[in-house]
């Protein structure tokens, strides 16, 4: 640097871009030498020379402080009377330039590769700039540093690549302002792919950094819909309401009148509740205006999940899970038209529930509001509300102090619940149009009474009484109709009032256990034990008759048909009520159920206590019931459950039919009065259904077949690999906290020094099968037994990876019956660095295709993008 220049250009104005082409460090030596606010600390790993002229040379990763600033080089050249200093690296022998300058100001670093300073302006010319800014890197050739941190510059680059100095994709910047943590303001930029210069440029750019919470513009996408035209869409305005609350609103709208509207936000009030919110609203337009094919629909959609933290209140909870949506929401929303999950599905729930528990009386109260959708009728089915009440066991003749032994009354306990409903099922455009009147409501009160006695100290005794009484507000009373008009010549009249049913029963019910041991004779060294417990139960059931007249459960009407006789219909003016209401005919059936459990106990050094308990059949169980009153027999049910594994258990319920086959008098196959027994058959089996799931990956064989040898190097090789994971750490958690560098993993060799082979894959196979009588075909005359079907599928997903950035998943299914593939999805991922490429591949009833290319970063995967898409209006099959 000359001392003998006069030109300050610190003075001058920093944005003029000819200034970059000064020596802005030039001191004025005529003005008056002003000391530095704080003290300049200096060191170096080599050598620090003085020179007579003022100047201090620091060789050897030279590092310099003042105040906030820290500078660092191999070469630092500091001038001692204009506080200015000069940084640059050093070429080693094969001429790679190490120990460039770093520069530090606060928390934001700068990389140079010749940087001038000067402690008293903060101003300072940086060559060769690279300065790290969100997600992204921000390279000039010249810069200047600003007072206020700002940073001017000229033939600059920007770009999300990790390697900077070689980036695959950045715009070009002619000139641009930076702010640190804040933004940068460019003016004319180009794209350039793999340095290749694209024809795609925009005159002027905005990049806003800032890592505070805070509200900000959505950057819309764009695309093209052969039915509604080109779109911009998912673009907004972000709103940072509060550290509890946010707030998303969204719009699309299309070159053909489309047009929608969403609002989604999130809550989260910590130890109390969180939840999110999510409304849209869409106006789809198809076809051309005055054509028969145009057609405007409106749709809306609501989504609402609410989950209150169970710190709150330990006596009360609210929660909410609402996906309420028009019929025809997801056949317009482009959301939903590239999902074919979510497309297919046809059946939406909605529910709203309160609970309110009262500990010290025993009560609790919930309170339902519930939604079923079907969106292929666009039938609906609400129940606003569905309130239960119960009232836990309570012993109301239990003296409070107990002198002696308990007495028997004693042990009568009651309960009490209750429930109250109002529901309506209709279509969905119809459900704010249909009037109260037409709501299907009611209340039902349940008091079982009940008690334990011990017969003979082994066998337990339960009489029990069960009071039922339901509440409805309105009955149908029914008449023949004569008009030719009526399809079921019946006419119906809908009497509001209050009306009370009512009904009970009384039963009585003995079980006991048998428990029988046995000791094997093989394996004594293992101290085989096997117990089995046998649990019979019996149990006789009495309800009264409440068909009779003076009840009003049911009536009558007559008619006389075309014979001339005179007819009568017996009906209930009930029929079709919440809660049902009382049967006719006096009923006693008499049940019997036995229930079977065996385990096994041997001798095992893995247990701590010595001994390892095996369940062989967790339950073997078998029902039977028979009706006094009309003398017939329940068909007999049976199921099976056994414990396999720890994380799998076989269930099996299956049901035989106690009377067998007929013809009646017309050679019809009708159910007789006769038993299978009696023919000398077990009873008919009438199917059975399961499913079973399973998944294999790459350490399932492993586990099957791996040799205890290859388990032992890995517990040696641990310790080694946990030694080398100690010493990278540091070295990994500085390079992540400097830079968002591309994750790599180390290359792990096998036992014979190669590289080790790895291919990550997994296969989750689900089976689903059927067993039913085939009612289709003939009957076997001389079985009187229908030939059975087997319905059963298999479905396939999974995921490999081919290297460390391919990764496939897939889905698809066979339906063994119909002989068709289930609907198929393949979709492949490839990282590409800074890009990412996705291929999505729809087979079967929604066949679709789409491909995508666009940046990883989240700021620009908007903008730089390319995605091509299968038409979705149109059947056409492409494959």
């Amino acid at each position: 640097m000359r001392g003998g220049e006069k030109t300050d250009s610190l003075h001058r104005d920093s944005v003029a871009l000819d200034s970059l082409g000064m020596d802005s460090l030039a001191v004025d030596t005529t003005k008056k030498k002003e000391p530095l606010d704080a003290p300049v600390i200096y060191e170096a790993s080599d050598s620090i020379v003085f020179t007579k002229d003022g100047y201090a040379h620091l060789y050897g990763e030279g590092k310099v402080n003042y105040q906030n600033i820290e500078l660092t080089s191999a070469v630092i050249t500091m001038n001692m009377d204009s506080s200015t200093v000069f940084a640059k690296g050093v070429a080693d022998t094969t001429g790679v330039e190490t120990g460039t300058p770093i520069f530090k100001d606060g928390e934001t670093p700068y990389e140079s590769k010749i940087m001038r300073y000067n402690f008293k302006t903060k101003k300072g010319f940086i060559n060769n700039i690279v300065t790290q800014q969100g997600e992204g890197y921000v390279t000039s050739e010249e810069g200047k540093k600003g007072a206020n941190d700002e940073i001017y510059m000229r033939h600059g680059k920007y770009t999300t690549c990790d390697n900077h100095e070689h980036p695959h994709f950045y715009l070009k910047l002619s000139m641009a302002k930076v702010r640190p943590k804040k933004n940068v303001v460019f003016g004319p930029a180009q794209l350039v792919v793999e340095d290749v210069p694209l024809p795609i440029a925009v005159p002027f750019g905005f990049f806003p950094f800032n890592s505070s919470y805070s509200s900000g513009f959505i950057m819309p996408t764009y695309g093209d819909e052969m039915n509604r035209g080109f779109y911009l869409r998912d673009g907004g305005y972000y709103f940072a309401i509060s550290d509890q609350m946010d707030l998303k609103v969204l719009g699309e709208i299309f070159t053909k009148g489309s047009w929608g509207l969403s609002a989604a936000s999130n809550y989260n009030k910590r130890y109390k509740f969180s939840g999110s919110f999510n409304a849209s609203y869409l106006v789809t337009k198809t076809g051309e205006k005055n054509m028969p094919d145009y057609s405007v629909s409106k749709d809306f959609r609501i989504q609402w999940s609410h989950r209150q933290d169970a710190k709150a209140n330990p006596n009360s909870s609210f929660s909410a899970s609402v996906n309420f949506a028009t019929s025809s929401y997801d056949r317009s929303s482009l959301s939903s038209l590239y999902n074919p999950q979510q497309y297919s599905q046809n059946t939406k729930a909605s529910s709203v529930s309160y609970s309110r528990n009262f500990p010290e009386i025993g009560l609790n109260i919930s309170s339902t509001f519930n939604i079923t959708q079907n969106t292929r009728g666009s039938s609906l089915s609400m129940t606003l509300p569905d309130v239960n009440i119960s009232l836990n066991r309570i012993y109301p003749f239990k003296r409070k102090k107990s002198v002696g032994d308990e007495r028997w009354y004693e042990k009568i306990s009651l309960q009490y619940t209750g429930s109250i409903t109002n529901s309506i099922s209709t279509k969905d455009n119809l459900l704010f149009k249909t009037p109260l009147t037409q709501w299907e409501n009611g209340m039902q009160h349940k008091i079982p009474v009940s008690a334990t006695f011990n017969l003979f100290k082994y066998i337990n005794i339960v009489p029990s009484f069960n009071y039922t009484e339901r509440w409805y507000l309105r009955k149908v009373k029914q008449s023949y109709d004569p008009s030719p008009a009526s399809t079921d010549h019946v006419k119906r009249d809908t009497i509001n009032g209050f009306n009370r049913l009512y009904d009970y029963n009384l039963s009585l019910q003995m079980n006991t256990k048998l428990y029988g041991m046995y000791k094997p004779l093989f394996m004594k060294s293992k101290e085989l034990q096997i117990r089995h417990v046998f649990t019979p139960t019996v149990s006789y059931t009495y309800t009264p008759d409440f068909g009779k007249s003076r009840y009003g459960y049911y009536d009558t009407y007559t008619y006389t048909d075309e014979d001339g006789e005179v007819r009568t219909v017996e009906y209930s003016p009930y029929e079709g009520a919440v809660y049902g209401y009382p049967g006719k005919n006096m009923s006693q059936n008499i049940s019997f159920s036995v229930d079977n459990n065996i385990e096994m106990k041997m001798k095992s050094d893995k247990d701590t206590t010595g001994y390892k308990k095996i369940s062989l059949i967790d339950q073997l169980g078998a029902s039977l019931s028979y009706d006094v009153a009309n003398k017939r027999w329940s068909d007999l049910s049976m199921n099976l459950r056994l414990k396999l594994t720890k994380s799998y258990t076989f269930n099996m319920n299956a049901s035989f039919a106690t009377y067998a086959y007929e013809f009646d008098e017309n050679g019809n196959v009708v159910v007789g009065d006769r038993t299978e027994w009696s023919y000398g058959r077990f009873g008919r089996f009438q199917g059975y259904s399961g499913s079973f799931s399973y998944t294999l990956n790459n350490d399932t064989f492993k586990k099957l077949f791996g040799k205890k040898e290859e388990d032992e190097k890995n517990k040696d090789n641990k310790g080694k690999e946990e030694n080398e994971d100690e010493e990278t750490d540091e070295e990994t958690e500085e390079q992540n906290n400097n830079s968002n560098m591309r994750k790599t993993e180390k290359a792990s060799v096998d036992s014979d020094g190669y590289l080790a082979f790895k291919f990550p894959w997994s296969v989750s196979l689900s089976y689903s099968y059927s067993i039913r009588e085939d009612r289709s075909k003939d009957i076997n005359i001389k079985t009187m037994r229908y030939p059975y079907s087997l319905t059963h599928s298999l479905n396939v997903s999974g995921n490999f990876k081919i290297g460390s950035r391919w990764n496939m998943t897939y889905s698809t299914g066979y339906d063994f019956t119909s002989k068709e593939m289930s609907m198929t999805t393949l979709n492949i991922t490839r990282d590409l660095h800074c890009f990412n490429m996705s291929c999505g591949l729809v087979f079967g009833p929604f066949t679709s295709y789409n491909f995508s290319i666009r940046a990883n970063s989240s700021m620009l995967t908007d903008a730089l993008k390319w995605d091509q898409r299968s038409n979705t209006g149109s059947a056409v099959t492409w494959y």
